[in-house]
């Protein structure tokens, strides 16, 4: 039964905060690693999810452990991405990282 109630949990927060509640689906999956949560919502919904700068997924992270610690689990949340997400890439960050440490090799040269 404690199995169930995080998961209910996680339905009945993700749906009071997006503005289709329909679309909200919540997978629950158990490993050696503990208990993983997934959600998924209306890409629409997404920003409402995250919330800014990832304060409200923070806030859900929290509390789903929270729950977790109380029912002697290890809990985590994975947010799915919808697909033609408009999110910057891990191999496009690290491409603007490269050209900013090409801007600042000239630096030694400089006589100040």
């Amino acid at each position: 039964m404690a199995e169930i109630k995080d998961q209910e949990f996680l339905e009945y927060i993700v749906k009071t905060l997006v503005d289709h509640p329909e679309d909200v689906i919540v997978n629950r999956g158990v490993d050696e690693m503990g208990v993983l949560l997934t959600v998924k919502v209306n890409p629409e919904d997404m920003g409402q999810l995250i919330g800014r700068q990832g304060s409200t997924a923070r806030a859900i992270r929290s509390l789903v452990k929270i729950i977790g610690l109380k029912n002697h689990a290890r809990v985590n949340l994975k947010i799915e991405e919808p697909e033609g997400s408009t999110r910057v890439r891990e191999e496009r960050k690290e491409e603007k990282v490269e050209d900013i440490t090409d801007v600042t090799d000239g630096l030694d040269d400089l006589k100040i």
